[in-house]
């Protein structure tokens, strides 16, 4: 039987359960996360940011600016303030706001971290599919419209339009900046020096990889569709001497060689037999004391307590048509029966964590 019935207890014990959790509700604060998107896409949408680009405003310049009514609008600029999303100097309508040196790298127009165009063309689908997650727990199928008649698979859609394409590099550049950084500062290069980037989109990883190590010499590789992306962001960092941009399909094509084969947020995107392929494709790339290198949302062995992890690999549920993301323990299983030597764990900032497997 599915269903059973549950035994009520006393209202006192009840009532006393109750007030336990209060302040630290985990249902609590999960509805509160609405609010807080809501907020910022608010923000975003009003094209707040690039108004407080050059000069601090009150909030009622701000008000005449956005063409606002003015009810809530105190409440509002003051709930970014107290997010950390809009700095205040002062209290009051004399008050005036500017925005947070994070609002100002990644919101503001011009900026080179800039990735708002997000907001306007993967929000909406983002909210559409999370949105859809019972029916993808019960059909095992993707909630991205083209992806759910089976024909597609993620980049073809991800990729067929040059915003599209665009808002996606953006997004990951700003989820991946941290891990990738932290990453090219952790790992011992000195043994090595060559490496390349298998699904490297704009070469971010190359970029950071050869800003701290200069001695290496790094290869991007992805489709051709984000090959001008790559050009474009790799001269704009001085770095095109040492990393070259190579366009291929990495189930299609064979790797290009190096002493160390990287793949950032790659591997959770494709099914098991595919992972396996992409691993293998990796040891035959790599010569005899190469490295793997594979960052992703790793999920902790006990399936306990990584819930970026978990959640990543339910977004892979929602957007991929059998991808999935996966344990450090799982990871050794497959680098293992593929030929390599050993694996470890290195943790890294923000959300991600990398496992490396040695040849």
């Amino acid at each position: 039987m599915c269903k059973r019935k549950v035994k009520m207890k006393n209202t006192e014990s009840i009532t006393s359960l109750s007030s336990g959790f209060q302040g630290k509700s985990r249902i609590w604060r999960a509805l509160r996360g609405l609010y807080f998107t809501s907020v910022l896409k608010a923000a975003v949408k009003l094209d707040l940011f690039n108004l407080l680009a050059d000069n601090p405003l009150t909030g009622e310049e701000i008000k005449t600016c956005l063409k606002l009514n003015g009810r809530g609008i105190y409440d509002f600029w003051d709930t970014l303030v107290s997010l950390e999303l809009l700095e205040r100097n002062g209290n009051g309508k004399k008050a005036r706001y500017s925005n947070t040196a994070e609002i100002s790298l990644f919101l503001v127009k011009g900026s080179p971290q800039y990735f708002g165009g997000w907001f306007k063309y993967k929000m909406p689908e983002l909210e559409h599919i999370w949105g859809s997650l019972v029916e993808a727990l019960k059909t095992g199928k993707p909630q991205k419209y083209e992806m759910k008649q089976g024909e597609k698979e993620i980049f073809d859609v991800t990729y067929d339009s040059e915003d599209t394409c665009s808002s996606f590099v953006e997004g990951m550049n700003f989820g991946q900046l941290a891990s990738f950084k932290d990453f090219s500062q952790k790992f011992d290069f000195s043994p090595y020096n060559t490496l390349c980037d298998i699904g490297g989109s704009n070469g971010l990883f190359s970029i950071l990889v050869a800003e701290q190590n200069k001695h290496m010499k790094c290869i991007t590789f992805d489709l051709p569709a984000v090959e001008a992306l790559a050009k474009g962001k790799i001269k704009k960092s001085g770095l095109s001497d040492c990393i070259e941009v190579v366009s291929g399909d990495f189930f299609e094509d064979d790797f290009p060689s190096g002493d160390i084969i990287t793949m950032g947020n790659i591997l959770h995107d494709w099914n098991l037999e595919q992972k396996k392929l992409l691993i293998k494709k990796a040891y035959d790339a790599l010569p005899d004391g190469g490295v793997f290198v594979a960052i992703e949302s790793i999920i902790d062995n006990e399936r306990r307590k990584n819930t970026e992890g978990l959640l990543m690999s339910l977004h892979m549920l929602l957007v991929t048509n059998g991808g999935f993301d996966f344990t450090a323990a799982d990871f050794d299983l497959w680098a293992k029966k593929t030929g390599f030597k050993r694996t470890t764990f290195m943790p890294l900032s923000s959300d991600s964590n990398c496992v490396i497997a040695y040849k």
